[in-house]
């Protein structure tokens, strides 16, 4: 990795536009730093310090670089654009109109863009809206009123417009997908801060045998777990693919082989955000509307539903909520699957292209062979990111080890990182070709 980036520095391409990436960064970080007029600071400190958990929550936080924590102008970042192109991914399947217009080249493509584009302003009004009114219920804001609440929303709004433009520049002038380049350096912005904060908690102060086991702890964790997070992004299932002979003229075409590549992490993160955010929702409601719950019963089951409990000794209950959520993540992990990968439409490109799995006869009996492959290895990928998810919150639970780069976190940061490489190596053949042919 070392070397494609030493080699691409070469290249004034690729460096101008790695420059351009690091300019626009720094202007989303310098952005997350400026606060939301309005806003009480320090009553908000004092609320998500109380009520941050480890949830829906703790991962937009996450999502920001600290920006929705601190309520700065950047505090809803891309997350309406990754929610809007969710849903119109989603609709997609439902809506043939959509369908038809994602297959319509690249002006097609144009139109999606700009749907989502309109939908994703739509949730960011609708989400400031809602955190506006929420807070100014709790009592965080200066004043809680019409002019008040009408400024955060069009600040949050535009905040979050200027950013999915910022990330929609990069893709055009620098490198990688823009959105998911924002996203990396938030996230990892965030890591220093919490190393920082591990030290202090396990390290600093202790014994000399103590320092040196926490540390070696510490290390073991962040790499197993980015090492099995890199294993579970570029695992795949190769399907084998053989094409018949067939006569074209005077010429025999076909006859040679390829293989199919089924991901093992078929759904990538989406599971997990999901399942999150679900199992958060209540939470969020509560914290925003300050409604105070009296019933010991519903405390509990609010208990279970936040990971920060689970594994910590005394609460028992809280595993309710880890099997649900294992739960969720499985059948997210199903049916993003299923929303995202046609089988039926793979094995007819197949037939009307002349291949064929070997052993295997074209048409249904490939659709069915394809939908067994894929029933086994989505159980794969779905454990391996369970397993990759539980891990930080094990020890946040067990420990206190309170971090904001979990395993949803890692998933990101490792396949936004291996995606930029593999575009840049992309870039450096396309390079080597065009010299070739000059």
């Amino acid at each position: 990795m070392l070397k494609t980036i030493r080699d691409a520095l070469k290249i004034k391409e690729i460096r101008n536009g790695l420059i351009f990436t690091f300019c626009i960064l720094v202007v989303v970080r310098l952005g997350s730093a400026i606060p939301t007029p309005g806003v009480n600071v320090d009553k908000l400190s004092n609320f998500f310090a109380n009520n941050l958990g480890a949830g829906a929550n703790s991962l937009l936080d996450s999502f920001t670089g600290g920006s929705f924590q601190r309520m700065t102008i950047f505090a809803l970042s891309v997350t309406p654009y990754i929610t809007s192109s969710i849903i119109i991914q989603l609709l997609t399947i439902a809506i043939p109109a959509l369908e038809e217009m994602q297959k319509d080249g690249n002006e097609g493509r144009k139109r999606m863009t700009a749907i989502t584009r309109i939908v994703s302003v739509a949730l960011a009004i609708i989400e400031s809206l809602g955190l506006s009114i929420g807070f100014g219920r709790a009592g965080l804001l200066n004043k809680f009123d019409f002019l008040t609440v009408a400024t955060i929303v069009i600040t949050l709004t535009a905040g979050s417009t200027f950013v999915m433009w910022l990330g929609e520049r990069i893709t055009e002038k620098g490198i990688g997908n823009g959105v998911s380049i924002i996203l990396l350096i938030n996230i990892v912005s965030r890591m220093p801060n919490d190393f920082y904060n591990l030290y202090n908690m396990f390290v600093k102060g202790k014994p000399v045998v103590n320092m040196i086991f926490a540390s070696v702890i510490i290390i073991a964790v962040v790499v197993i777990t980015t090492i099995l997070t890199i294993l579970l992004n570029e695992a795949v299932r190769k399907i084998p693919v053989s094409y018949a002979q067939k006569v074209q003229g005077r010429k025999q075409v076909g006859g040679n082989s390829s293989h199919i590549p089924l991901k093992v992490n078929t759904g990538n993160v989406m599971p997990i955000i999901f399942a999150s955010t679900l199992m958060s929702i209540p939470s969020i409601v509560t914290n925003l509307f300050n409604v105070n719950i009296k019933s010991q019963v519903v405390a509990r089951i609010f208990e279970g539903l936040n990971t920060s409990y689970w594994f910590r000794p005394g609460y028992p209950w809280a595993y309710i909520g880890l099997v649900l959520y294992i739960v969720l993540v499985v059948f997210f992990a199903y049916f993003y699957t299923a929303i995202s990968f046609n089988p039926m439409e793979l094995a007819n490109n197949l037939k009307k292209q002349g291949g064929f799995i070997p052993g295997i006869r074209p048409g249904k009996s490939t659709q069915d062979y394809l939908n067994k492959i894929l029933n086994y290895i989505v159980i794969i990928g779905a454990i391996g990111l369970i397993i990759v998810a539980v891990i930080p919150i094990f020890f946040n639970g067990r420990f206190s080890a309170d971090v904001s780069f979990g395993g949803t976190s890692l998933i990101i940061i490792c396949g936004v990182i291996i995606e930029t490489i593999k575009q840049i190596e992309s870039k450096m053949i396309v390079r080597n070709y065009s010299g070739f042919l000059s």
